[in-house]
């Protein structure tokens, strides 16, 4: 499935240098405001050892890791929600994203302008947070206006979903995100069918300078202790050690590089970890001589979802699913392997695929 990223965040707090570092793409990562006008799109590669381990049993002819689509959107200011600088077309980018990876600047540097002159990354994230609010209060707005109407006639629908809309407006007039409701069945799909841009799973990243990627700093620990109570995930990455590391040619000069800032893996690692976990995803793969793959679905999809990620023929005609765990795999070395020993399992169309499963589908179209 395809995954997409914003990174978001007011101008000049390094969401450029990051994006560079992050893909293959070269956007403008200048000293000032609004250096970005138009969203970059890039690819980031997801990094798996399972799947490099697949790899060296198997030698495929081909291997294909699954991606993650980056966009980063122009920066943010205040009174965005009502066209100021870029504001329309930010948040309008924002809604075609799946997750929102927030970008503070919690490094101190003269030589880099604050659009507000000075750091403070719990103030940047306020504003950005009111401008997303003050943008989906609108909305909710226009859609309760429609509701209002329908609801005259007497239809029941439309009577639930105006006490739903206006449940969404106080929460928002709370100054509270939508992602708080957590709503499922029919409210949850009226909730998703509003788009609202507070209703995204958001990330934190603080971008620190290089003496503070590991311990962190005063900004970052003001920042950890305002975000506490929002069950949002926080991490500490250096957009400049990203963006050396990004240069370095060979797979060896990166890992040296890491282990000598005293890091166990690259930030960009870790923010993909994090998207995953931030968006309840997981990881199956399939492994022939053709091909070793990984494939992403959500947690707890069963075997003809999975399926149909390949394709959606895989769904609709699914019969079975053979299928291996990643650590019997390892264990023994190859498919037949496995399957002398009977570890290998056929499975139905309740079975729920497991991170790391080596699947198999059998179906008939």
């Amino acid at each position: 499935m395809a995954l997409q990223c914003g990174i978001v965040g007011l101008p000049n707090v390094g969401k450029s240098t990051l994006f560079n570092a992050l893909t293959a793409a070269k956007a403008l990562a200048a000293n000032y405001p609004f250096a970005t006008k138009d969203p970059n799109v890039g690819i980031i590669t997801v990094p798996d050892e399972r799947l490099d381990k697949l790899t060296s049993l198997v030698s495929p002819q081909k291997v294909i890791p699954t991606t993650i689509e980056i966009v980063d959107i122009a920066g943010l200011i205040e009174g965005a929600s009502k066209g100021e600088g870029l504001g329309n077309q930010f948040l309008a980018n924002i809604r075609e994203v799946d997750a929102i990876i927030h970008v503070v600047r919690c490094f101190d540097d003269d030589n880099v302008i604050h659009v507000d002159g000075k750091i403070d990354p719990v103030q940047d994230k306020d504003i950005i947070d009111m401008e997303l609010l003050l943008k989906d209060i609108e909305t909710v707005e226009k859609r309760k206006e429609k509701l209002v109407k329908q609801a005259k006639s007497g239809a029941k629908e439309d009577k639930v979903q105006l006490e739903w809309i206006e449940l969404v407006e106080q929460n928002l007039a709370e100054e509270k995100p939508a992602r708080v409701l957590e709503w499922e069945d029919e409210k949850g799909k009226f909730l998703n069918e509003l788009f609202l841009l507070t209703s995204k799973p958001i990330l934190y990243v603080c971008n620190v300078d290089e003496n503070s990627v590991i311990d962190g700093n005063d900004h970052t620990k003001k920042f950890k202790e305002r975000v506490k109570d929002e069950n949002a995930e926080v991490i500490l990455i250096s957009a400049e050690i990203e963006s050396e590391i990004a240069q370095l040619e060979s797979m060896e000069e990166k890992i040296e590089f890491v282990l000598e800032m005293g890091l166990k893996e690259p930030g960009v690692n870790r923010l993909i970890n994090s998207a995953y976990r931030l968006l309840n995803l997981i990881t199956y793969f399939t492994a022939g001589e053709k091909e070793v793959r990984a494939w992403t679905v959500l947690k707890g999809s069963k075997a003809p979802q999975a399926a149909g990620v390949i394709h959606t023929d895989f769904e609709r005609g699914f019969i079975r699913a053979e299928v291996i765990s990643y650590a019997d795999y390892v264990e023994f070395g190859s498919e037949n392997a496995v399957k002398e020993v009977g570890k290998l399992k056929s499975e139905g169309k309740e079975y729920i695929v497991n991170d790391g499963d080596v699947m198999h589908f059998k179906f008939n179209v």
